[in-house]
């Protein structure tokens, strides 16, 4: 059995729309879920895995400026993030989650779309279970992701929070 190596420095953020736990490794943030995902256990698991590490509440200056990130955007006063990131994921869930992040602030594309705008639009399941499987919610905005009827589908934070981050950045966009 591998002996632990790394440390996840971790701190508990409380969103407008539920609570979140946000982890770094190194230089670059690996996580920020939701505390009351019913996957949470998973994810956790996941990331320690993939970095070999285990979780630790202690002080970051990188998690500080997440946090900080976090309240600007919450106050409309962000649309992009500047963190370093450091997602734990296959090279299909990293371009993936890459493609998430060109989703502009108060936009929303489908699964559909996202598959599309990666050449292979036959890949929407492949597509919609990478979504379903980032760990960086809000930085990685896989909020922005609805189905091709344009209607809510899942999200770890649950479709009322997905609400409520799509209504706050198309109601940011219009001031």
């Amino acid at each position: 059995m591998n002996k632990v190596k790394n440390v996840i420095n971790i701190k508990y953020y409380d969103s407008p729309c539920g609570g979140m736990i946000i982890g770094a490794v190194g230089k670059g943030l690996c996580l920020c879920d939701w505390r009351e995902n019913r996957h949470r256990l998973h994810n956790d698991n996941r990331v320690k895995c993939f970095f070999n590490a285990v979780y630790e509440e202690k002080d970051s200056r990188l998690l500080d400026d997440a946090l900080r990130e976090l309240d600007e955007y919450f106050a409309g006063r962000r649309r992009e993030f500047d963190i370093p990131l450091c997602p734990a994921g296959t090279d299909f869930q990293l371009c993936v989650w890459q493609a998430l992040t060109s989703i502009p602030y108060g936009e929303t594309r489908s699964y559909m779309e996202i598959a599309e705008g990666l050449g292979n639009a036959k890949g929407v399941r492949a597509v919609a279970q990478a979504v379903g499987a980032n760990q960086m919610s809000l930085f990685v905005p896989c909020h922005r992701v609805i189905g091709s009827n344009r209607s809510l589908t899942g999200f770890a934070g649950g479709l009322d929070a997905k609400r409520f981050l799509i209504d706050m950045e198309q109601k940011f966009c219009r001031k």
